[in-house]
């Protein structure tokens, strides 16, 4: 239990507001409530933060203010539970974890005693000479203390979100009288963010069973209150209110930084505290004692499922080879298309595939039986892409059509949108979390959409033809190959582009790049000049370029998102290259060890396969 008798929030989401240097000792809380003087108490006894008891000791803790590391120690042990040894600490130290104002405002919140709350927020805003010792009413005790704030902190956007928590709990209470009256006499006077306000607004109309997921609220009374605290913390000023999980999220810090430097790490598994993290390179997947070479062409695509199970392959050859990835012996040969096929994709559970092909066909096949479920005649182009919906119910193709680039079809082939645009499209994806689709035309532009409402968010110029688009698993980055010879991640929030990552060749043909490793640290390229290129996704250096392909353009390279140490390419060589570490090499069983006869110099006619010509 935390002093205040409210029980620790250790697991509820963490703050980000930062722990800002305490001024000194005496003022981080004897000038506490915005410049008044604020003694606090403990069991009774009068006491000052920052006592006499330290007053021999350092105030530096190996270069760190002994205050502020000694405070987030009393709040961790608190998290931990162990509330005795947080007791002792903070007696012994003569620090205390927050100041008398922040304890009675935290147990308002947690007890839902909003008029409480609500009058310590509002004169916390009030200058001193305004009714600073003004009661609640009603008998209330007058409140002498007020919150100290941050500089930037605003009065209605933080009643906004006090009101809004009393809303929810009114609705979820089924009280809809009394949560009309808070939207419209509390709410709407504040004139805060309107468009939540409207949102809010409709759930009135919203059956019970939708409220939590249309308000985007778990309707849980103890943790929604937890997470307001932490929402409304970030206007608090952290000496006085420290941000909830602190010494957690400095360690986690501490984490992602050795992380960030490791240019090997590839575990999913975070590395220990107790020393310094390094992963060795042999542990990286840098060997291919594996090929496959049932492919008599040039190879355009590869894509391992989400189960990592399986393997699909495809290319000029028309063929389409699915494996299974424990012996990579052939699973299912899929034999339908008249002309290469350029892109493949599996849907959400894996059981079924979109191949996509120059002879103007998308086909839905079952992986289980290898029958062609559909078969997607509308287009007058070649398809250059497929993406599932999240879903998995539905589907969109992309293709040269000018006239029907982007289409979005029921599993009965029945057309559910087509986008209107007029341009051609490389290559299309839809975000992790369904609500983006991306699409990658050939006239230097990135048009990203909302997928419910099918309105463009928004077009993004380019200096260079994007050939592909991939998307991280927390549906925050698209990862863009372009013509020139450059790949950029960038925020699809923001529209900025976060890092770019130079040294493949690329300039002629089509080149899909993606996301690597365990938690994806990695971003992976083929080339041109037949190598593949790893890079380090967080500072951008370039990890390894390695060479196993004979000639010829690397076109596709896919991470096994089950197992961090493999990953497949794809190249003009005819060869479908398995890439492992070391120490994982005797476990697969090559299904060949003879090489595919070279295919250096051959045509390259296709418009689908160029960049150029268009």
């Amino acid at each position: 239990m935390r002093p205040d008798g409210i029980s620790s929030a250790n697991g509820f989401s963490q703050a980000s507001n930062g722990l800002a240097a305490s001024p000194s000792r005496k003022a981080a809380f004897a000038h506490s409530s915005n410049g008044q003087s604020s003694h606090l108490s403990s069991n009774g006894d009068s006491q000052t933060n920052g006592s006499s008891i330290l007053s021999k000791a350092s105030s530096s803790y190996f270069g760190h203010d002994r205050e502020e590391v000694t405070r987030i120690l009393i709040q961790s042990l608190y998290e931990l539970g162990y509330d005795g040894a947080a007791s002792l600490l903070s007696k012994e130290s003569g620090y205390q974890l927050e100041s008398p104002a922040v304890g009675i405002f935290r147990r308002a919140i947690l007890d839902g005693r909003w008029a409480e709350a609500e009058n310590i927020l509002i004169q916390s805003f009030t200058p001193d000479t305004e009714g600073r010792n003004a009661g609640f009413g009603g008998g209330k005790p007058p409140i002498t203390e007020k919150l100290a704030l941050v500089e930037n902190a605003e009065k209605n956007e933080m009643l906004f979100y006090l009101r809004q928590q009393k809303f929810l709990e009114l609705l979820e209470s089924r009280d809809l009288g009394a949560a009309l009256f808070v939207l419209r006499h509390e709410l709407t006077p504040l004139n805060y963010d309107v468009g939540r306000l409207h949102a809010l607004s409709s759930l009135l109309m919203c059956p019970p069973e939708h409220l939590h997921n249309q308000a985007g609220w778990d309707g849980s009374i103890s943790s929604s209150r937890e997470r307001l605290l932490t929402e409304l913390s970030k206007s608090i000023s952290p000496s006085v209110m420290i941000p909830s999980n602190r010494l957690a999220v400095l360690l986690n810090n501490v984490k992602q930084n050795q992380i960030n430097q490791c240019l090997y790490h590839n575990s999913a598994n975070p590395p220990s505290l107790y020393s310094d993290h390094m992963c060795d390179r042999s542990d990286f997947p840098l060997r291919t004692g594996i090929e496959l070479n049932q492919h008599t062409d040039e190879v355009w695509y590869c894509q391992f499922s989400h189960d990592g199970t399986k393997l699909v392959t495809a290319g000029r050859d028309r063929h389409v080879y699915i494996y299974d990835t424990n012996t990579f012996a052939v699973y299912r040969q899929l034999e339908k298309h008249e002309d290469g096929v350029a892109h493949v994709s599996w849907s959400p559970d894996d059981t079924k595939l979109i191949t996509c092909s120059q002879d103007k066909k998308a086909r839905v096949w079952s992986v289980e039986t290898g029958r062609c479920l559909l078969t997607i005649n509308h287009h007058r182009q070649p398809v250059t892409a497929a993406v599932w919906a999240a879903d998995g119910e539905s589907f969109v193709t992309a293709s040269l059509d000018l006239g029907s680039h982007l289409c979005h079809w029921s599993m009965r082939g029945d057309a559910l949108y087509t986008w209107q645009g007029g341009f051609r499209v490389h290559d299309c994806a839809v975000t992790p979390d369904g609500r983006r689709l991306i699409a990658a035309d050939v006239e230097e532009k990135i048009h990203v959409y909302d997928f419910a409402t099918h309105e463009e968010e928004y077009c993004l110029a380019l200096k260079s033809k994007p050939t592909s688009v991939a998307v991280s698993k927390d549906s925050r980055y698209m990862l863009v190959n372009l013509s020139e010879g450059q790949i950029q991640l960038i925020d699809l929030d923001t529209t900025e582009v976060v890092r770019r990552f130079r040294g493949q060749k690329q300039g002629e043909f089509v080149i899909r790049s993606t996301f690597g490793g365990a938690a994806e640290n990695f971003v992976v390229s083929g080339s041109e000049d037949s190598r593949i290129y790893i890079w380090h996704k967080e500072n951008g250096a370039l990890v390894e370029t390695l060479e196993g392909h004979t000639s010829g353009c690397v076109n596709a390279i896919s991470w096994n998102p089950t197992n961090p140490g493999m990953f497949a390419s794809a190249g003009d060589d005819c060869l479908v290259r398995i890439w492992t570490r070391e120490r994982d090499l005797q476990q697969f069983t090559t299904t060949s060890k003879h090489k595919a006869p070279s295919t250096n110099g051959s045509a390259r006619t296709s418009a689908l396969r160029s960049t150029s010509g268009f």
